[in-house]
């Protein structure tokens, strides 16, 4: 491995890392110092390494065999927010979606409410086109600073991206360290009281307090996929200490010691089942990595 400023762990442990709390080890785990720490990193490692960035691993199964190569997790170096006008911002990589979206109501900007509600951070808005409550993350991305997989700073802009549904086509080990927002002015009050209702709706309708990994299946071109995945009868659907969520049921949640391969392999049953019911082919939201 490369010298490295960051810290840089061997067959480290990743369960504790991602919502699941359920999983393998990665090869490498490396947190950089900074952003020249990552570059001279990606630009030293054998070319063949494989590379993965994890931000909060919301959205994440890791598989129980482990991650091979390297996982990337930006810290406090990359969790900033600033202000470029009196409607943009520039966060890092590592920013959290609820620190966004308070700087962005503290200086009297809308439109990015909505990040207030997806648990994860802005490299991973930016990878998957995170959305939630009729916006996505598309809808207010200027560009993103990427670090190649080389370790090239390159900035590509929203449509070199190509955003479609949950999914972007950022480089492949390509690590997200900033990107600039555009919202519209607004009152900051508007904008908590918007926070607010997003943040009750949320509470009400999802399992969030559980060991779970946010929407499990894309919605299809037809309908909710939480609506196919009750009519096939799946809601408190179990495998092993994995369920279908009773209050969601497009939420898989660990119960209390649910193997990766129980989590992963439920979701598929639900696919099955859905797919034997109605036709209806469920793709996965959720990234499912590593090893089986």
């Amino acid at each position: 491995m490369p010298p490295v400023r960051g810290k840089l762990t061997k067959d480290a442990p990743l369960a504790k890392l991602v919502w699941f709390k359920a999983g393998g080890h990665a090869d490498w785990l490396f947190e950089p110092a900074d952003l020249e720490d990552l570059q001279q990193f990606l630009a030293a490692l054998d070319p063949d390494m494989p590379v993965m960035g994890l931000g909060l691993g919301s959205n994440m199964i890791i598989r129980d065999g482990g991650v091979p190569g390297v996982v990337i997790k930006l810290g406090k170096a990359f969790a900033t927010v600033e202000q470029l006008d009196e409607v943009t911002l520039k966060c890092g990589g590592g920013a959290h979606g609820i620190l966004v979206s308070s700087a962005a109501r503290d200086a009297g900007i809308g439109g990015i409410e909505f990040l207030r509600s997806i648990p994860g951070t802005v490299g991973g808005f930016v990878r998957m086109n995170g959305g939630a409550y009729g916006r996505e993350t598309c809808e207010i991305l200027i560009e993103a600073d990427v670090v190649l997989r080389d370790g090239t700073l390159k900035t590509l802009g929203n449509a070199e991206l190509g955003y479609s549904y949950r999914h972007s086509e950022l480089p492949e080990g390509a690590i997200v360290v900033s990107a600039t927002l555009r919202g519209h002015p607004e009152k900051p009050e508007v904008i908590q009281a918007e926070m607010d209702r997003i943040q009750a709706a949320r509470e009400a309708s999802q399992p969030v307090r559980t060991k779970t990994g946010g929407s499990t299946f894309k919605n299809p071109n037809e309908g909710k996929a939480w609506e196919h995945v009750d009519a096939a009868g799946c809601r408190g659907l179990t495998r092993g200490d994995a369920q279908v969520s009773e209050k969601h049921c497009n939420f898989l949640i660990n119960l209390g010691e649910a193997s990766a391969a129980d989590i992963e392999d439920l979701g598929d049953e639900v696919r099955r089942r859905v797919k034997d019911h109605s036709g209806v082919d469920l793709e996965w939201e959720i990234q499912r990595v590593g090893r089986r």
